[in-house]
């Protein structure tokens, strides 16, 4: 239950944190039937795809939870969203990774990596 609340709101700080930074935040938590994708947005002219990892204390480094599997997952998921959205999938896009830390003290933070893997 605590890591559900701890995820939801890195999701929430993350839409935040996006904005904060110039993103546009198009869908949150977009789902197709193999996986979903935590944040659809865009930086500028580029449609991004944002994998949000929230972490509290010193819990393994978030970023190495997407992994190669979680990277085909989330390629795979947006292929049907450009399909569904755009009706092709040959759009330009990029993924992003968003670490949420949690402090002791509650307090987030986030560290973004942009283009973080490519689509396959």
């Amino acid at each position: 239950m605590r890591s559900h609340i701890l995820g939801r709101n890195g999701e929430g700080f993350a839409a935040r944190f996006l904005s904060a930074n110039g993103y546009t935040i198009l869908e949150t938590n977009y789902r197709a039937s193999c996986g979903e994708i935590d944040i659809v947005a865009k930086d500028g002219d580029m449609l991004c795809f944002v994998e949000v990892k929230t972490r509290s204390g010193l819990q393994n480094d978030p970023f190495e939870a997407v992994g190669p599997r979680k990277q085909r997952v989330l390629a795979l998921v947006a292929r049907i969203y450009l399909a569904e959205r755009y009706g092709t999938d040959e759009i330009t896009c990029r993924f992003d990774v968003l670490a949420v830390y949690e402090a002791q003290d509650g307090s987030l933070s986030g560290d973004l990596i942009k283009d973080a893997f490519y689509l396959q």
